[in-house]
């Protein structure tokens, strides 16, 4: 271990970051199970990768480099063989006239960066980073899909020379395909069949992109390898299948929800990745301003009520759910689940998965809930007058309920709930807050670039007062966008973040609401009491260089 757990708990103590009775329970976790002490930390979302990673260099007296901010040539990172790389955690991103840049988990590996210095015949210069960023820059060394599925084919054509009976490596390209897929933070594999050939999109920051084109007969084999991965039957194509399946990464083992439907050519596959690594965020991380994340803390903090995430499917309501739970999540609370599906496993956390073959539904499993004695229960979504009456009842009779709803702001989710029967001093009376959302791409760090435009091209669009309040009274009005380069796959993004718009429920609020107020009445007030819409947040994003006025009018409604 590179430092003593006692000097980081310290550190972190003085520093007043982490809550002390979390810390402590941290510590004595960390010690009981003979782990770093940052590995628990992190693992519970209670300080960033990068943060913890500072401190740590701190300690040890070695500098840190954040390894994705770094623009790395391929000819230094190849210096040191991929294999080599990932087996001493270690990986070369720079060169400079003093001598190589050299980034590691161990930077006591004196052996190794004796072996480098001959290798090279360079002085070095040695950096700490986290794991997490080791694994990121490991997978600069992979070369592009198309070319990796090629030499696959190439190897099984010279195999095949030799062996007739040489089978197409058909499980090592379904495998390769989730490696690429993971690699790229890609939440969806689309396998879709064509006229000629089948066509393999990856969804990245919400966004398809063509990665591979692969022969039609290849298709059929594809789709019975995942059906047999998932467990589904392979001899019926005419039907939708739903399954799931587990693949054993570097990083961890990635759950894989499985859809297969027929369409016109045959068969189509999407497989929606359920990566845990991807939901590590806090509510800081995901975009949530500080204004904003006081009402949410106050919010659940309570003992009952309820809080909401709404939005589009796709907008990270269950990510932003998860970011709460994980913050609540304690020995001295009973916290309780039902999904649809559940994306991913939380230590301590009781959840259960709906079935509807077995009668396990939202309404029946959250009825079991309830007599398991729960503090907190988190239902996957609202969806009918079944499970909104008994969310409702269970917020007004001590618990803490969190869920989402379809719906397009924050103030439309009062009358939704009113629609499905719920009476309008229950609904005034049981919610906390309601957080609407959407995600928006982030530009890309390596390749942003700023450029002034003209006050007079925003106007159209904006309210002066808006373009006031977020860009100033400058004739010009400074602006960012990505180029486009390696590292953002020429995209300009790379990542998203959230907008929100967070209703906190006042008492002026609750009695708009039981008098049956309109929902135009209803957002008017909101405002005047402090609200900014989705579509202020996201300028404010735009104004502070994180996004685009092209993503934020893709994502959401202009609000003049």
């Amino acid at each position: 271990m590179l430092y003593q757990n006692t000097a980081l708990y310290n550190k972190i103590k003085e520093l007043n970051v982490i809550d002390s009775k979390s810390l402590e329970s941290c510590l004595k976790e960390a010690e009981s199970q003979n782990l770093p002490l940052d590995v628990i930390l992190t693992k519970k979302d209670l300080i960033k990768d990068n943060d913890v990673g500072r401190l740590i260099s701190e300690l040890i007296s070695f500098p840190y480099v954040t390894i994705k901010d770094e623009s790395i040539p391929k000819d230094i990172l190849n210096i040191i063989p991929e294999i080599v790389a990932k087996k001493q955690s270690a990986v070369l991103f720079d060169k400079n006239k003093e001598g190589l840049k050299l980034a590691t988990t161990n930077p006591l590996n004196n052996e190794f960066f004796d072996m480098i210095r001959k290798k090279t015949g360079e002085f070095l210069s040695i950096y700490y980073t986290t794991e997490k960023n080791i694994q990121e820059a490991l997978s600069l060394y992979n070369e592009p899909l198309q070319k990796a599925y090629e030499s696959l084919l190439i190897t099984h054509i010279k195999n095949s020379e030799k062996d007739k009976n040489t089978e197409v490596p058909v499980s090592k390209i379904v495998d390769t395909l989730v490696q690429y897929a993971y690699q790229n933070k890609a939440s969806d594999i689309h396998i879709e069949p064509k006229d000629n050939a089948s066509t393999i999109r990856f969804r990245i920051d919400g966004v398809l992109h063509e990665v591979l084109s692969i022969p039609l007969e290849l298709h059929e084999k594809i789709t019975s390898r995942i059906k047999v991965m998932s467990k589904l039957r392979t001899d019926e194509h005419m039907s939708a299948q739903d399954g799931k399946l587990n693949v054993a990464l570097q990083m961890e083992n990635l759950d894989i929800r499985v859809s297969i439907v027929p369409i016109v050519k045959g068969e189509k596959i999407v497989l929606r990745l359920l990566s845990s690594n991807s939901r590590q965020f806090s509510l800081q991380d995901l975009g949530m301003d500080e204004e904003d994340l006081q009402k949410v803390q106050k919010a659940y903090k309570r003992p009952n009520g309820m809080v909401l995430a709404t939005g589009p499917t796709g907008s990270g309501k269950t990510t932003t759910i998860y970011s709460i739970l994980k913050i609540i999540n304690s020995k001295e609370v009973n916290i309780a689940t039902i999904e649809d599906p559940v994306e991913y496993d939380i230590e301590g956390i009781n959840q259960i998965q709906v079935n509807p073959k077995t009668n396990l539904t939202f309404s029946s499993g959250l009825r079991a809930i309830l007599r398991q004695d729960p503090d907190v229960i988190f239902v996957g979504e609202i969806r009918d007058q079944d499970t909104a009456g008994i969310a409702v009842n269970s917020a007004m009779t001590g618990h803490l309920v969190l869920s989402t709803l379809h719906t397009n702001d924050a103030v439309t989710t009062l009358p939704r709930l009113t629609d499905m029967g719920i009476e309008p001093f229950l609904v005034a009376s049981t919610v906390n807050v309601i957080i609407a959302q959407r995600l928006v791409r982030k530009i890309c760090s390596d390749c942003r670039v700023s450029e002034e435009i003209k006050r007079e091209q925003l106007i159209d669009m904006i309210s002066e007062e808006k373009i006031k309040k977020y860009f100033g009274e400058n004739a010009q009005i400074r602006v960012y966008e990505g180029k486009g380069c390696e590292y953002c796959h020429n995209s300009g993004y790379v990542g998203r973040v959230g907008i929100f718009e967070v209703l906190e429920i006042t008492d002026e609020l609750k009695k708009l609401i039981a008098q049956k107020s309109s929902s135009g009445e209803l957002k008017s007030v909101a405002i005047t009491l402090g609200m900014e819409t989705m579509f202020e947040n996201g300028l404010r994003k735009v104004a502070q260089g994180l996004t685009t006025l092209e993503e934020l009018y893709r994502v959401t409604e202009v609000d003049k």
